[in-house]
């Protein structure tokens, strides 16, 4: 008589083995969570692409605004917030960089010279300036935003010009981070500004800030003036004084307000230019009123901010 065959486990333990080993497939079963991390990782490494190219393209149109910019100035403008809107009168404080920030832009300027987009120029006073490559013209160019190679204003330039161009980018970044239109020296000197070619008053800015209707005019002086650049300056301020006090409203600034004329300048010329408007007739309110001078914001010598 044949025996009846055994059951090798009672169907509670069968259900329970079952149980284990599904507990079991969560941590070692490698099919479907490998093919979502799959998808995550591809998903992180697209959305790091993307960023990176936009990176890329911020700090080209800064060249392309600027002329050229060394790291911690690209780090200032671009990788810290932007007010929404000015918060009161342009201050002319510099932004310093965070240390991320400072990083960020030395990575992305690494990827943009490797690719040829950005030239590198070593600056009078040691440091490091980029500018528009041809390469960066043409992407620009691709996106729909005109731009000019800088490989000119890195290849010649004088000690003096540097540290003008520096202080006025440095107060144009000011003003942008601080939520104000700017425009940039550069921009002022290839006429993309509110004046244009011709100028206000047969005259251009270093830099010049608008908000709210009302225009700060920038003039960065770094050295004394000949007797006829005073002469032309005092034609302009005359030209302003009488244009900001027209019963009707101004007229040179197409509708826009005078705020005020600002000269970063030294002591000297302060005390200089105050004593030939007193001598030319302006009174003490007045020059208070239309001008304001920052004289201790930064040493020329070292163009170095206090």
């Amino acid at each position: 008589m044949a025996l009846p065959r055994k059951r090798l486990c009672s169907s509670s333990m069968t259900s329970g083995i079952q149980e284990h080993i599904r507990a079991f497939s969560r941590y070692t079963d490698m099919s479907k969570p490998s093919e979502k991390h799959i998808v995550t990782d591809t998903v992180k490494a697209q959305d790091g692409r993307i960023v990176a190219s936009q990176n890329e393209v911020r700090v080209l149109r800064a060249l392309n605004r600027f002329g050229w910019l060394p790291t911690k100035s690209l780090a200032a403008l671009l990788w810290q917030p932007w007010l929404r809107k000015p918060a009161g009168e342009p201050d002319m404080q510099p932004r310093l960089p965070t240390a991320s920030g400072r990083l960020m832009a030395q990575r992305t300027l690494r990827r943009l010279y490797l690719a040829r987009q950005v030239l590198r120029a070593q600056a009078p006073d040691g440091s490091l300036i980029y500018a528009l490559a041809e390469a960066g013209v043409r992407r620009l160019t691709q996106l729909g935003v005109p731009a000019s190679s800088g490989k000119d204003l890195v290849r010649r330039f004088s000690s003096a010009q540097f540290r003008h161009r520096s202080i006025a980018n440095e107060i144009a970044i000011s003003g942008i981070v601080a939520g104000f239109r700017v425009s940039t020296e550069r921009e002022v000197a290839i006429n993309k500004w509110l004046g244009g070619e011709n100028g206000i008053a047969g005259k251009k800015p270093d830099v010049l800030i608008q908000s709210n209707g009302q225009v700060w005019w920038i003039e960065v002086e770094k050295s004394r003036r000949k007797a006829s650049d005073r002469a032309k300056l005092h034609d302009f301020l005359q030209q302003v004084y009488q244009d900001a006090s027209r019963a009707e409203g101004p007229m040179l600034l197409g509708g826009l307000r005078w705020a005020k004329v600002i000269f970063i300048c030294t002591p000297a010329f302060r005390t200089r230019l105050v004593r030939e408007l007193g001598t030319a007739g302006w009174h003490e309110a007045t020059i208070s009123r239309l001008t304001s001078f920052m004289d201790a914001l930064y040493s020329f010598e070292d163009i170095a901010f206090k």
